[in-house]
């Protein structure tokens, strides 16, 4: 049995590896696959990837890719998501500001630098014209930190998931501005290089299992069950599970082009989150 720990975000995205993991789908293939909650998002496992203390992680493509090229000892072995994700751009429900044109100079609650709420609102600003050079950020460590930030007036405006963060405009404590769609599929599979050279074969198995999980996802609006165990578990409203399925497309493809990849970081350079193109081969490892 070969040990592996992957982490990830507490949100909807993961189901299908909870699922895989609590059905015994990698245990069955002698793989004992060890979840690990990252509610700080991508920057933290950026930060748990370079430490060692995770294997591999269900990541935002622009934080690890630009982690990646500051250094991070990982590669992405699959695409995990192909749709975008869509950012809700939220402040307070008492606040000043009513369009999104008005949060030039405002200051921005992001999880930790690196994160994808901090690279988000770059794309944001440089869609609107901002100066991505003097964006002003706050720490909050994650979405209860958003909240609380807003709530306090230590933060004017903050950038998370727009359905994890639907139940906070419904119930009045944010006001939604808008929302943002990523210019690229949104998530990704990375694992360490020395996990990749020394379980080669459990990577692949792993990649294997979540795409055979991820088939009984492809009409999941016509599961009623299937949205059932999405709303009680994420506490979403059944509309809006439904409307988000209805968005997300998964991928089950084995690998992930360097064609794609360089799509992406051209984009990625275009918003300001990355200074300049690598080679696809820096970022990606091919494992069939």
């Amino acid at each position: 049995m070969k040990k592996i720990t992957i982490g990830g975000v507490p949100e909807h995205f993961n189901l299908p590896w909870h699922m895989a993991i609590e059905n015994n789908k990698f245990k069955d293939k002698h793989i004992d696959l060890q979840w690990k909650e990252f509610p700080g998002g991508t920057g933290a496992m950026c930060s748990a990837l370079r430490d060692g203390s995770i294997d591999a992680a269900v990541i935002l493509t622009e934080g690890i890719i630009k982690d990646i090229i500051a250094g991070n000892p990982s590669k992405i072995v699959k695409t995990y998501v192909d749709s975008p994700l869509l950012w809700g751009i939220h402040v307070a429900k008492n606040s000043k500001f009513n369009s999104v044109q008005e949060l030039n100079n405002a200051k921005i609650a992001i999880s930790r630098p690196g994160s994808g709420s901090q690279l988000m609102a770059k794309v944001n600003a440089v869609k609107q014209g901002f100066n991505v050079d003097q964006l002003k950020y706050v720490l909050v460590k994650n979405l209860v930190g958003g909240v609380n930030a807003l709530s306090d007036g230590s933060a004017d405006y903050f950038m998370w998931e727009h359905f994890m963060t639907k139940p906070y405009v419904d119930n009045g404590t944010f006001r939604r501005l808008d929302s943002l769609e990523t210019p690229w599929p949104c998530f990704v599979i990375a694992v360490r290089n020395n996990i990749l050279k020394e379980e080669p074969e459990a990577i692949k198995t792993i990649i294997k299992v979540i795409n055979k999980q991820l088939k009984h996802f492809e009409k999941p609006v016509e599961n009623d069950k299937l949205i059932a165990h999405f709303s009680d578990r994420y506490q979403l409203k059944v509309e809006d599970v439904k409307t988000w399925l209805s968005l997300t497309k998964w991928n089950r493809k084995k690998t992930v082009s360097k064609k794609l990849i360089n799509s992406i970081q051209n984009k990625l350079t275009d918003y300001d989150v990355i200074k300049e193109n690598v080679p696809a081969k820096a970022l990606i490892k091919k494992m069939f």
